[in-house]
């Protein structure tokens, strides 16, 4: 048995490998079960989003997130984006207050990070779903070992790519990358109980595109 996700054929053939191994049947094992039992976020359709708005050639940033927000109507595949018309959640309200400060853009009027998506930043979770009201709770049940090859083809394959990294669990993942060609960018996480301790101030946006253009490579234009 093979699976065969919906996502954007570039990262289906890097990714070729993964798709047969044990892990990912016993994960679309237990993704039906649970939609049986209960809503999962988010759907189904949305699941692979950060690999379909951001093919793998096109990839300049990654910027990590955990698993999807639980709610309803928010998570839609891109970490740390909402869609419309759902307020912002903390995280990313602080994430724009930094914006704003960094790079000067005005507040933004979306909560939704597609543009970013398509510019190049993949906003990738390391967990891709979720039961409805509980976070954490589709965590180790395989899609670390997917997310954890997409960091790890990133690394291997590509050169320059920004990694930003926010928090203890994102940072975690440094061990995939290969520092020596690749930029890290590490601040705490932007949520209330942490973005004070060292998120704000850390001009994420800034020095990830100084360090694009460093390497000859066009910036992405932040403002939403």
């Amino acid at each position: 048995m093979k699976i065969d996700p919906k996502m954007d054929e570039s990262w289906k053939e890097v990714l070729k490998e993964e798709f047969g191994k044990p892990y990912m049947i016993e994960l679309k094992k237990f993704l039906i079960e649970e939609k049986k039992r209960y809503t999962v976020y988010p759907k189904g359709k949305d699941i692979f989003n950060a690999y379909n708005y951001t093919p793998f050639d096109k990839v300049k940033v990654v910027i990590l997130g955990q698993d999807p927000y639980h709610g309803p109507n928010q998570a839609h595949g891109l970490a740390f984006s909402v869609l419309e018309p759902t307020p912002p959640p903390p995280s990313l309200q602080n994430i724009f207050k930094e914006l704003v400060s960094d790079v000067g853009c005005p507040s933004p009027k979306t909560t939704e990070l597609v543009k970013w998506a398509k510019e190049g930043v993949m906003l990738l979770n390391t967990v891709l779903s979720v039961r409805a009201s509980q976070a954490h709770s589709h965590k180790d049940k395989g899609w670390e070992n997917l997310t954890d090859a997409t960091i790890k083809a990133i690394s291997d394959k590509k050169e320059n790519v920004v990694f930003i990294l926010w928090g203890r669990p994102a940072q975690q993942k440094e061990r995939l990358i290969d520092t020596a060609k690749h930029c890290i960018i590490k601040s705490p996480h932007p949520s209330p109980l942490s973005a004070h301790r060292g998120f704000f101030g850390s001009k994420p946006f800034s020095r990830t595109n100084d360090y694009l253009v460093s390497k000859g490579i066009k910036p992405i234009d932040w403002c939403l």
